[in-house]
């Protein structure tokens, strides 16, 4: 090392007065911090398809559920519909008139998301589930307007969401 005849050449290879160039690393810190990680990540990933209920919305309890389905979620906040999350449409028109309607909004955005699914999936048969997701104190005209107007954008195949009760045994 000692043969390098440039100053500055020979104070780079032999380290002179820098950092070392092998960095050392903790590895206490390392699995430290992995571990953390790891724990995070259970935490927060829920293999079975749980999604998290809209803030303030308290869904009916039920003994006998499944596990969570890949479709459409209708949720109702209040007097806001919403569909995975976006809104389509408000209940007030029909909780004033007290009558089933088909809601216009919400059948256009559920009429595009069949015919997306037809786009993406040719020659297969559309399943046509849609979720609810829909607070237990709505009025039971605003279910069936929501229920009706599902059926006829062609998601014949509702399901609800609900909290699951204990599962009681019977003798």
């Amino acid at each position: 090392m000692h043969a390098v005849p440039l100053k500055f050449v020979q104070k780079k290879v032999t380290g002179g007065g820098h950092r070392d160039t092998n960095a050392s690393l903790s590895l206490t810190s390392m699995i430290d911090f992995l571990v953390v990680t790891v724990v995070f990540l259970l935490l927060t990933f829920s293999a079975s398809g749980e999604t998290p209920t809209t803030k303030g919305v308290r869904l009916p309890d039920a003994e006998n559920t499944l596990d969570m389905i890949d479709a459409p979620m209708v949720g109702v906040t209040g007097s806001l519909i919403l569909v995975d999350g976006n809104p389509a449409g408000n209940t007030r028109a029909i909780e004033d008139s007290k009558r089933l309607q088909r809601i216009d909004e919400l059948f256009n955005i559920l009429k595009q998301k069949r015919e997306v699914w037809k786009q993406l999936h040719p020659g297969k048969e559309f399943p046509g589930v849609v979720v609810l997701q829909i607070d237990q104190d709505v009025q039971a005209i605003v279910v069936k307007s929501i229920f009706q107007t599902a059926a006829f954008a062609g998601f014949p195949n509702v399901s609800f969401m609900v909290g699951s009760l204990p599962k009681t045994k019977t003798e």
